[in-house]
């Protein structure tokens, strides 16, 4: 069984364009949490075209059968359309929390020493927002701790991986990682998910080696500010510690089997 495709994200106005509502209404739907967009850093909504599917049919509840919101939430859970929670995120936001308060740390002291801001550290820990690959290192680094710790990825695991027993971790809009084995490994394979557009955010450094092969899609690699532009078939080596960062520049999802060595941090 193949693992769901990962959908396209929309602003609040294409979403609201398809689904026939305005963006004021969106916005008061998710204030009543019949809609859990995922946000950007800078707090902006991002939309997949399930939430699509269940506004449209939120809007004909509302305008052809005159529910209000209340009963439109009940009976889209029973369609088995209401909103699911993020457990990844939620994963990550109680395990970055639990991090802090066992060193008994304030959000500020951790936004100043990671250079986040404290409403994106305290909207991380609440599971509001989704950080980026590079966050997501830095925060691992000042913690002293693994980022496969995100994944809740502790037990070992069989010699075979099946698609959907895979751990994922979504890091940042637009970007999913499946983790591809784990337990008492001296690599860390993964296979990245990279939506269009979306990337790994600012350059970060880590300890180890990288090896990465472009299975689909294209990647713009930037590794010490010399620019690279990877396509399916072309593969990449290089030592961990030198500052990088990469995107996907085109308008499909690019997929990269990405190995690191050993588990970073």
């Amino acid at each position: 069984m193949k693992p769901a495709e990962p959908k396209p994200y929309l602003k609040i106005g294409d979403a609201a364009r398809l689904a026939g509502v305005s963006a004021s209404v969106i916005r008061s739907w998710e204030s009543l949490g019949l809609i859990r967009p995922q946000r950007t850093a800078s707090r902006y909504r991002l939309y997949t075209t399930e939430d699509v599917k269940l506004l449209k049919r939120a809007r004909f509840l509302r305008k052809v059968r005159g529910l209000n919101a209340a009963a439109i939430m009940q009976l889209l859970k029973r369609e088995g359309l209401s909103p699911k929670p993020n457990h990844g995120a939620s994963a990550v936001g109680a395990h970055l929390r639990q991090l802090r308060l066992r060193r008994g740390l304030s959000l500020a002291h951790v936004a100043k020493a990671v250079g986040i801001s404290l409403g994106f550290v305290s909207a991380l820990e609440r599971s509001h927002m989704t950080a980026s690959v590079g966050t997501l290192r830095k925060l691992a680094r000042f913690y002293k701790t693994n980022i496969l710790d995100f994944f809740e990825a502790g037990e070992s695991n069989s010699r075979v991986v099946p698609p959907e027993q895979r751990k994922v971790l979504e890091a940042g809009p637009g970007v999913r990682m499946e983790l591809l084995a784990w337990g008492n490994t001296v690599m860390e394979p993964h296979l990245f998910r990279i939506a269009a557009h979306a990337g790994s955010g600012e350059s970060y450094t880590h300890e180890g080696e990288e090896f990465l092969y472009v299975l689909q899609g294209e990647l713009r690699l930037s590794v010490q500010e010399v620019e690279y532009r990877l396509k399916p078939g072309d593969s990449f080596y290089f030592e961990s510690a030198t500052p990088h960062r990469w995107f996907n520049p085109g308008r499909t999802e690019t997929r990269v089997l990405w190995v690191n060595t050993p588990p970073t941090f």
